[in-house]
């Protein structure tokens, strides 16, 4: 009988020592739970931080490297990439609509004029490729550069704040983050050897129909060549490569329906795409409107002449992801150019003989020719 009492005062006590623990555990918790989960945020992001802090350092180096063996001093040319890693535009004012296309466009050219202006600051002695190539290098390193200091900044801001939505919003998006850092450190090798990339799938499309025609700069780092289809017109529009640009495709179209009256009959538009996870690499969409990824003035301007002159405006799009946009192409993306041509002869089929149409193949032409 007594062995049964203690047995059952021995259980109870187990019990009890249970409750209480988990009782002391909780109230431990709501006192101290969100400091340790703010703690290992931080952790998170430090150690993410570090690794920003690495890619931005190597590529800067990397770049004042490439730089250096073209122009020498090694010492000015670093400090001056430096410093320009703090370049920054001021967009126009959106409050009246009215002409801020016109302001932008006049930002980025001015924008893009000053980029130069450094890069002959820095290398006097290079040619135009050279120039090209150290602008979109330029464009990667000032890309990494402002996405340490956005990560910095939040975990500064959060550490002085204490204040755990800042810090736990930015440990949810840091995964993202790093993906891109990733995409735009690896596109480095892409750019400092000259490989096309994935972006440059509509410029590959022109380049093939173009491939040995006679062509002519129409405007600014953009070239035009007109080719015969089964007795139909193709007006062929891309950058002028092979060094990494975009040029102007929405001046050029517009150019070129200006000097013929707006007798054309139809605009067709080769771009990348980004695509939706889940979707495969060099997949092929059709759609209708201008396909280019552009901040609004090449955009614009073959929006208005097309509705100005009411021509259709196709699209013809390869699927890729951010990766696959601005590193070395891959096969499927290089595979999918010869697809779209068949795609353009089709849509060029369905118009009468004598029909004159504008293809137009958007991206970075870096290392495709014509």
């Amino acid at each position: 009988m007594i062995q049964q009492i203690i047995g059952q005062d021995a259980g109870f006590n187990s019990i009890l020592q249970y409750i209480l623990s988990i009782t002391a555990f909780l109230f431990i918790w709501i006192l101290l739970g969100n400091r340790l989960q703010m703690i290992i945020w931080i952790w998170n992001i430090k150690k993410a931080l570090k690794v920003l802090s690495e890619m931005s350092t190597k590529a800067t180096n990397q770049v004042i490297e490439k730089i250096s063996k073209v122009a020498g001093n090694d010492f000015e040319i670093s400090n001056k990439v430096k410093m320009f890693l703090d370049f920054f535009v001021i967009y126009p004012v959106d409050l009246d609509p009215n002409g801020i296309i016109r302001k932008l466009e006049h930002l980025l050219n001015t924008e893009r004029k000053r980029t130069r202006e450094f890069v002959l600051s820095i290398a006097p002695t290079v040619g135009r490729q050279d120039i090209d190539n150290f602008e979109n290098l330029l464009a990667i390193v000032w890309v990494l550069n402002m996405i340490y200091k956005y990560v910095r900044h939040n975990l500064i801001l959060g550490e002085k704040t204490k204040s755990p939505y800042i810090l736990m919003q930015l440990e949810m998006i840091i995964p993202l983050v790093m993906r891109y850092a990733k995409a735009y450190y690896d596109a480095l090798t892409s750019f400092i050897n000259l490989q096309p990339i994935g972006d440059g799938i509509g410029a590959l499309v022109a380049a093939k129909l173009i491939h040995g025609q006679k062509y002519e700069r129409i405007v600014e780092d953009t070239i035009t060549a007109e080719i015969s289809f089964e007795e139909r017109r193709l007006i062929v529009v891309k950058a002028e490569g092979p060094s990494g640009v975009v040029g102007k495709p929405g001046e050029a179209i517009s150019k070129i329906i200006e000097m013929r009256n707006g007798n054309i009959d139809g605009i067709i538009m080769i771009d990348a795409a980004m695509k939706l996870e889940g979707e495969e690499t060099g997949s092929i969409a059709e759609g209708v409107g201008a396909a280019i990824g552009d901040p609004g003035p090449e955009k614009y301007k073959i929006e208005e002449e097309a509705t100005k002159h009411r021509i259709p405006l196709y699209a013809l799009v390869v699927k890729e992801s951010l990766e696959d946009a601005i590193t070395t192409m891959k096969k499927e993306i290089f595979d999918a150019a010869d697809k779209i041509i068949e795609k353009i002869k089709a849509i060029a089929k369905s118009y009468p003989k004598g029909a004159t149409l504008i293809i137009a193949g958007i991206g970075n032409t870096m290392g495709i020719g014509q």
